[in-house]
């Protein structure tokens, strides 16, 4: 259980109901993990969640690369819950089924496609380093343009976002959800070395 409770909808105020309503009626269709946190704090919720279906639904980055982007910041993050709920929208997205799996455990994974490399490298630097060398931005521009680098950077910082909510309200997966993380690094500065 998470260490806020999900607002019931005789508990919310006529501002949290308006926000959860939004949410619902958007392309998520329902209110959980870290936007059933940020409801208790509407106006936050009302504006990250509106930042977050720009990130997801809307951005330059083809949906292989976003999800790319996600997982990569759930795992930075040993963020379960978010590994849970986008764990399979990657497989779907056209992700490798051995690169996910090198994600969740950490490791390095080989890829075949120049752009998903920037992705890789561009956030793994990202988290790392706090910086980005003048080469990656130059290689991350080649491979994915000024748009889908600005959006790129804009999905890591949501979903960082997201994944720093999950943990500090301790935001659980699903019940009967297998833990992605129980035999992978548990701190998360030895991930991908």
């Amino acid at each position: 259980m998470s260490r806020l409770p999900e607002l019931t909808a005789g508990e919310m105020t006529p501002e949290q109901r308006r926000v959860h309503d939004t949410i619902v009626a958007g392309p998520r269709g329902a209110v959980r993990g870290p936007l059933a946190v940020w409801l208790h704090r509407p106006e936050l919720a009302a504006r990250a969640q509106a930042l977050g279906e720009y990130c997801r639904f809307n951005s330059s980055l083809p949906k292989k690369l976003s999800e790319l982007a996600i997982l990569l910041t759930a795992r930075q993050w040993s963020a379960e819950f978010e590994w849970a709920a986008h764990r399979q929208h990657a497989a779907e997205a056209g992700l490798a089924e051995d690169v996910i799996e090198a994600i969740r455990k950490g490791e390095v994974p080989t890829f075949s496609q120049p752009d998903e490399q920037a992705v890789f490298d561009i956030a793994t630097t990202l988290y790392r380093e706090g910086r980005l060398p003048d080469a990656l931005y130059a290689r991350g521009l080649a491979a994915l343009g000024q748009d889908q680098l600005i959006d790129l950077i804009g999905v890591l910082g949501y979903y960082a976002l997201i994944s720093i909510t999950i943990n500090a309200f301790e935001v659980r997966p699903p019940a009967g959800t297998q833990a992605a993380f129980a035999d992978a690094p548990e701190d998360w500065n030895v991930c991908f070395p």
